[in-house]
């Protein structure tokens, strides 16, 4: 199998995707005000280069998405330049899985988030999701809490 990316700067594809991914993922699609939410966050962060978004293709069919928010937290000793990435919006068509696309996107990800110098790189994933990211190298964080 043969996959490529492409980095998606046009925020009705990008928007596209994200409509999917939240009809999956929470089995519902996104009302009027969420893609007015999600059109609008996606307009400023593409633009500002603080988002970036891939279109993943395998053997030339799209199989999926990735992205990925830039940030910056205070510097720590494990991370002395405060800069991080959220990966988000991994996501692999049904009909397209077991074929290593989602290991390829977060790999990718993982690349980008290194080559703009994070040093520390968060993600949320399903328990779907929680193998492919353990053998990626991730492991949960302790004592995460959430109000």
């Amino acid at each position: 199998m043969n996959i490529t990316f492409e980095r998606v700067s046009d925020v009705d594809k990008a928007l596209a995707w994200r409509r999917e991914v939240i009809g999956v993922v929470f089995e519902t699609d996104a009302d009027t005000t969420l893609t007015r939410a999600n059109r609008d966050y996606l307009a400023s962060h593409l633009a500002d280069g603080s988002h970036a978004a891939f279109a993943v293709f395998c053997d030339g069919v799209e199989a999926g998405c990735g992205s990925i928010c830039f940030q910056s937290e205070l510097p720590s000793p494990e991370n002395p330049s405060g800069r991080c990435a959220y990966l988000m919006n991994i996501y692999v068509r049904e009909q397209m899985r077991g074929h290593g696309v989602g290991r390829a996107i977060v790999r990718r990800l993982v690349d980008e988030s290194y080559e703009r110098g994070c040093g520390k790189i968060y993600l949320e994933t399903t328990d779907l999701g929680r193998p492919l990211y353990s053998a990626a190298g991730f492991h949960p964080m302790k004592d995460m809490m959430e109000l």
